[in-house]
Order: structure tokens, then sequence, then C-alpha cells
């Protein structure tokens, strides 16, 4: 059961890459469209950016945060051989509450809701951390 813990893992690096296309689908647009000038992007300083174009590149940047501790404790529970269907299941909502505060992020960003699927993605990543540690004892 502990390898089951690929599937949610898969599923967050599934999540990072659609948002990098969309990242990189939006900045493509915002030069085609002439709102940022290719030179923009050397240094992502010199110009106004359009909202999306900024909302993009924080949501990529945030798949390399929080996740972070994802990865690792997912990885442990793989290694140790540890098989927790608690475990499991916070993965598997970490994967929901990443998604909803990535869509909230990307669409209308209200900020208490995003707020809110922030710190249920950080209280599942703490739950497995927890888990893990009680099943080590």
């Amino acid at each position: 059961m502990s390898t089951l813990l690929l599937y949610p893992m898969f599923a967050m690096v599934l999540l990072t890459f659609i948002i990098a296309c969309i990242a990189v689908k939006a900045r493509f647009a915002s030069v085609k469209t002439g709102e940022l000038s290719p030179k923009y992007f050397r240094l992502m300083d010199g110009q106004d950016v359009p909202d999306f174009i900024t909302k993009t590149t924080r949501n990529f940047n945030n798949q390399f945060e929080i996740p972070t501790l994802f990865y690792v404790v997912c990885t442990l529970y793989i290694c140790f051989g540890i098989e927790s269907s608690v475990a499991l299941v916070f993965a598997w909502l970490f994967i929901i509450s990443r998604v909803a505060h990535s869509i909230i992020h990307l669409t209308y960003n209200h900020i208490l809701h995003r707020m809110l699927t922030f710190w249920a993605s950080f209280m599942c990543v703490m739950a497995l951390w927890i888990n893990l540690l009680i099943q080590k004892i």
C-alpha cells in the first residue's frame, strides 16, 4: 500500500506540469498581443505585467513550496515501507486542496478562498508528517 502514494505524488507532478503549460501559454500570448516585450522575460523586470502573467508565474512557483514537504513525506512512507490508509487519505486530500487552490488562484482569485485551500493543504501535509512519526515510534 505504501507504493500507492506514488499516485498522489504523480498527480502533484501532473498539476505542476499543467500550471507550467498555462504559464508558458500566457507568456507567449502576452508577447503575441504586444502586452509584453520578449525582453521582459530575461530578468522578469522592466515593464508593468498583466495580472494573468503574475498569477500564473506565482502559482507555478507555489508548486515548489509546500508540495516539497509533500514529496518528501510520501517518499519516506515508501522508503520505510509504511502502509497507512490514513496517509493515503491525507495525500489525496492534499492533492484536492492544491488543485482547488490553483483553480481559485488562476480564476477569480478570492483571497479568503485561496487562503483556506492553502491552509487545508498545509494541514494535510502536517497530518502526513505526524502520522509518519507515529508510525515510526
